[in-house]
């Protein structure tokens, strides 16, 4: 009976997880602009991407801004982690559905990255083709080198940035996984007991 409980638990660990997106998330500042707004502002900013699937989630809540929202986007790729300025990679001049005009606000919106109106045309050109682009954007993000940034009037290079990184969230597969593991060390142990 040992035996089986054991196989049953390399089973359960040995199967594939579903393809689920890699989350990243900024805190969204004035003194994280280069150079630096001033502005009060703040946010956050979510971006989830699914290699698998194609998409790109974006979800940004913000408020405090000087003046009305005119264009959000992500720029990348910047040469080093976390600093400097990049061109626009996603749509210009801003997110389809983005609130404009405000101080404050929240967004959330699926994007198809095999769709070349997910991105800035100047972008896609550069990478040579919208797989390239989607690719360039999966490595900034995972490399530290894009950063979501809101434009508004007072602020048209910027008010507020952040630099996305990995989120610190584990997956719901990995939770999975590790309790299905735990399960089975836990009832091997005690049936030895």
């Amino acid at each position: 009976m040992k035996f089986l409980y054991a196989i049953l638990t390399i089973s359960v660990l040995a199967i594939p997880a579903a393809a689920s997106p890699v989350w990243y998330s900024a805190s969204l500042s004035g003194a994280a602009e280069n150079p630096p707004s001033g502005s009060t502002g703040t946010g956050t900013a979510m971006v989830g991407y699914d290699a698998a699937t194609h998409m790109l989630e974006v979800k940004v809540s913000f408020s405090g801004l000087t003046s009305g929202t005119t264009a959000s986007h992500i720029h990348c790729c910047t040469a080093a982690p976390m600093s400097g300025n990049a061109g626009v990679a996603t749509q210009v001049p801003t997110f389809t559905g983005f609130p404009l005009g405000v101080t404050m606000g929240t967004y959330d919106h699926m994007f198809d990255l095999t769709d070349a109106a997910s991105f800035n045309a100047s972008f896609v050109t550069a990478q040579g083709s919208v797989a390239a682009a989607e690719m360039a954007l999966a490595t900034g993000l995972a490399s530290g080198t894009a950063y979501l940034n809101l434009h508004t009037t007072d602020h048209p290079a910027g008010e507020i940035r952040g630099f996305l990184a990995p989120a610190s969230v584990p997956e719901p597969a990995t939770l999975a996984l590790i309790g299905a593991g735990l399960f089975g060390v836990w009832r091997l142990r005690r049936k030895t007991a």
